[in-house]
């Protein structure tokens, strides 16, 4: 009988250095998450106040500010509104064919270049977005075009294409080449091989990243201070102007809204998607 003791027959403990580890990893943790959420909470709270100016915590509860939004009063606001959904709508859907076309280039190039491009189109993600606002400005000021929405949208697209981009190029990855060189084999054209083989593998991946450009776009704020006009306001400026010169609650139900509605359009692209593997990829 063998006098040593084999590792199963040990008793299993934690020492205190794995428990305060743990610790120290939950306490990090519930603090990120309490920064996180808790502005969310407290501006969903304010939003439902029944005073006059933001305030928290509310003297009383109320749905009246959310009533206001529909009112003639919130017109701008609904203008502003339909600026930033018809801009994010346009960048999302330019994003995606751009994101795509640029993906399949650098998944089938094999030169080093392809690296280098790869570089180029993730480079707005790093770059300062002020930086970048200035930039366009200054460019299309010169040569000859003003401030529109149409403007906006190409700066947006610029901004938001890497989501794309990279949500697309993971996708791509997991597919296949003997695929396409079967396909290609048999006869079929690339654009048959790209219907019926390319596009469904990647197509989750692409619908996660034109949700996530379009997102934020319609958020996107040192962009749209640079190329709007009067005439077309985006709804970040409009808020922030109103911050500047009144503590308006209807701040608090625009951001109400808009966080709910994105929690319904994330619930609805987990289901369809999986938007959080897509973007773990």
């Amino acid at each position: 009988m063998s006098n040593r003791l084999s590792l199963k027959h040990l008793p299993s403990y934690k020492s205190l250095a794995d428990v305060s580890y743990s610790a120290c990893i939950y306490t990090v943790a519930g603090v990120a998450l309490l920064i996180l959420l808790g502005p969310v909470v407290i501006m969903l709270i304010t939003s439902l106040t029944d005073g006059q100016t933001l305030r928290f915590p509310p003297t009383g509860l109320s749905l009246r500010w959310y009533q206001e939004l529909f009112s003639a009063r919130s017109a701008p606001i609904h203008q502003a509104a339909g600026n930033s959904l018809l801009v994010a709508l346009m960048s999302s859907l330019a994003a995606a064919v751009l994101g795509c076309m640029a993906s399949l280039a650098i998944a089938r190039s094999r030169r080093r270049g392809a690296r280098v491009m790869d570089s180029l189109f993730m480079s707005p993600l790093i770059l300062p977005g002020i930086a970048f606002g200035l930039a366009a400005l200054v460019y299309f000021t010169l040569i000859g075009f003003r401030p529109s929405l149409a403007l906006i949208a190409i700066g947006h697209i610029v901004m938001v294409t890497p989501f794309v981009l990279r949500t697309t190029g993971a996708s791509l990855a997991q597919l296949d080449g003997t695929l396409l060189e079967c396909s290609a084999s048999l006869g079929a054209t690339r654009w048959y091989s790209f219907r019926r083989i390319t596009l469904p593998i990647i197509f989750p991946g692409l619908v996660a990243g034109c949700f996530m450009a379009f997102m934020a776009s319609i958020d996107n704020v040192p962009v749209s201070l640079f190329l709007s006009s009067p005439r077309s306001e985006m709804l970040p400026i409009r808020l922030w102007g109103m911050m500047e010169s009144t503590l308006d609650v209807r701040i608090a139900a625009v951001s109400g809204i808009f966080i709910a509605s994105v929690l319904v359009l994330m619930l609805v692209m987990e289901r369809l998607v999986g938007l959080s593997r897509r973007l773990n990829d």
